[in-house]
Formats: C-alpha cells, sequence, structure tokens
C-alpha cells in the first residue's frame, strides 16, 4: 500500500473511532460526574465550565490505539523497537495524568498528586525511555541536520532527554486551559512530526512512528469536535502529559529535539511566560503578566476565548511551516 494511502486512511479511520468514542464515553463521563475542578482565579466565563467532564484524553487515547492494532492485524504496520517506545511513552504519561485527575475528582478539588509524586513518577519514565533508547545503540548526540551538526554529550544526553520529555509534557499541559487551544496545537505538533518521521529513512520503525504521528492527529481532529467551544469535555492531564511526552519522544527518537521548539513554540510561549511570572514575582512581589499562562494573560485584557484560541492555532501553525521549511 502506498504511504500516501495508507496515511490518509489512517487519519480517517482514527478520526471515525474518535467521533465514534465520544459520542459514547462522553454521557457516561458526565453520568458519573467526573467534572473539571477549575481555579478560582480564573475569569468568570469559565465558571460555566465547572461540570464540564474531564479525562477526555482517554477518547483519543483509546481511539488511536485500536487504530493501530486494527493496522497491526491487518499487518499493515510491525512492532519494530522504536514503535514500542513511543507507545509505552505514549500509555506511560497517560496513565499518570489519568492518576492525577482521577484523584482531583475524588477530593473535589485541584489537587490530585502531589507535584513531587507526578515529577518522580515522570522522571522514572524519562529513565526508562533512555535505558530503552540507548540500548538500540543510539549515540548520545546533539544533532541538528539542518546544518550537518553533531556532539557527542556522552551521559548528560540522559539529562537532557530527562529535560525534554517533562518540559514537553508540562508545557501542553500548561496550555491546555482554553477549549480546544492544546487540542489545535497539538494536531499541528503531531501532523509535522509525521511528516518528519517519514523523511527520517535512517530510523527503523521510522514508518510505524509516522504512521502513530498521523494516527494520533486524526483521533484528535475527532476529539476537537467535543473540545472546540463550547467544549463538551476536556482532555484532563489524561490527555495533555501523554501529548507532551508523546511529542518529545518522537522528537528525540528523529533526532530532531532542537525543532520542537520552533514546532512547539507556542508551547515554549506559555511554559516560559510561567517562568518569568513566577521568577520575577519572587524577585520584587510585582507581575509581569495579568496572570499566567498567556493565554489567561489575554483574556484579563479582555479578548475572547475564540479569538485567543485562533490566534495561537495559527502562530502554531506559521512557526511549524517554517520548521519544516527549515528542515
Amino acid at each position: 500500500m502506498l504511504i500516501l494511502t495508507k496515511t490518509t486512511l489512517v487519519l480517517l479511520i482514527s478520526l471515525l473511532i474518535s467521533i465514534l468514542l465520544g459520542t459514547i464515553l462522553i454521557p457516561l463521563i458526565k453520568k458519573f460526574k467526573l467534572n473539571q475542578q477549575l481555579n478560582k482565579y480564573l475569569e468568570e466565563s469559565h465558571r460555566s465550565k465547572s461540570n464540564t467532564p474531564t479525562m477526555g484524553g482517554i477518547i483519543f487515547i483509546l481511539s488511536t490505539i485500536i487504530t493501530l492494532l486494527i493496522l497491526y492485524i491487518f499487518n499493515k504496520i510491525d512492532l519494530t523497537y522504536n514503535f514500542i517506545i513511543v507507545i509505552i511513552v505514549f500509555l506511560s504519561y497517560g496513565f499518570i495524568g489519568f492518576t492525577d485527575d482521577l484523584l482531583i475528582i475524588i477530593k473535589k478539588n485541584n489537587k490530585g498528586l502531589s507535584a513531587s509524586s507526578k515529577m518522580m513518577m515522570q522522571i522514572v519514565i524519562a529513565i526508562i525511555f533512555f535505558y530503552l533508547f540507548m540500548k538500540a545503540d543510539n549515540e548520545p548526540l546533539l544533532w541538528i541536520h539542518t546544518i550537518g551538526f553533531k556532539l557527542n554529550i556522552g551521559w548528560l544526553y540522559g539529562v537532557f532527554i530527562l529535560l525534554v520529555l517533562i518540559a514537553s509534557s508540562n508545557a501542553v499541559n500548561l496550555t491546555d486551559g482554553l477549549d480546544g487551544l492544546a487540542t489545535g496545537l497539538s494536531i499541528i505538533s503531531f501532523l509535522a512530526f509525521g511528516l518528519i518521521s517519514l523523511s527520517t529513512g535512517w530510523l527503523d520503525g521510522y514508518e510505524e512512528i509516522a504512521l502513530f504521528c498521523f494516527s494520533l492527529s486524526g483521533s484528535l481532529l475527532g476529539f476537537l469536535i467535543f473540545n472546540s467551544h463550547p467544549a463538551s469535555i476536556f482532555m484532563g492531564d489524561t490527555g495533555s502529559l501523554a501529548l507532551g511526552a508523546t511529542l518529545g519522544s518522537v522528537a528525540i527518537l528523529t533526532r530532531h529535539e532542537i525543532f520542537l521548539l520552533i514546532i512547539g513554540f507556542v508551547f515554549v510561549l506559555e511554559t516560559v511566560s510561567v517562568i518569568i511570572q513566577v521568577s520575577y514575582y519572587k524577585l520584587t512581589k510585582r507581575r509581569v503578566f495579568l496572570m499566567t499562562p498567556l493565554h489567561h494573560h489575554f483574556e484579563k485584557k479582555g479578548y475572547s476565548e475564540q479569538k485567543i484560541v485562533k490566534l495561537f492555532w495559527i502562530i502554531g501553525l506559521i512557526s511549524t511551516l517554517i520548521a519544516i521549511i527549515v528542515i
């Protein structure tokens, strides 16, 4: 089967399964009152969302896995080593998020897993990823393909991988504050890494990783139907942690970690705004932004949620196109 045909088929199947699962699961999640606990400092317009169900990441996680299983059953993909690593990261970080969401719902406040517990779980999975990555005889290289730059940094590469996975997972988590914002940006990012993976012919399992990215993009597109304003469901940490860490793992495996900063430019902006706000406040007891992450600053400025989401999607698309051109 031609790769273009297979890619299109994967997108379509994932999209349809995601829509089907959303139609079935959202009423069930509502029935069990698995609702989002909102920050009391958010704009008044967010208060009406307090009864919106969360843990919606289950929808696109399941639809992606089901699609890949269908492909495997019909011998359209192979279970290559690197492909399995990506799946492990995807499901593991999704499990961390699911646990956090579940505890928040049970406690009926915004405190799920403690920050230290969540961080420790992320670190453990990142270490496992690094072990599996190096076991496949991968060199600890910082590699910038565009200029042919390679630098062996030895054991520091383990620290680098740790930072990439944790930073990317938490960056998507911070961005998931407006209806459809993180979902739309993730669709753009995974489509880009799908294309990047297809061009990485030297990587064992590159085609499977590409199909995974396209499958997840299709699943997210189906999820966006329910997650766009006004959202019928939120992805929760179940979805955001899984998406961010998986983006990081694909970037590492394809050796495009640096380009993740460009493709995920909006995620970077959101994260940096929080770092600046916290650091500046600790030093001066004053704030740079009205509220962080950055999308809430624009809300405080009076911009509507839909306009902010569209603006950030456009910025994300432009930065991704720039990255693809440069690559």
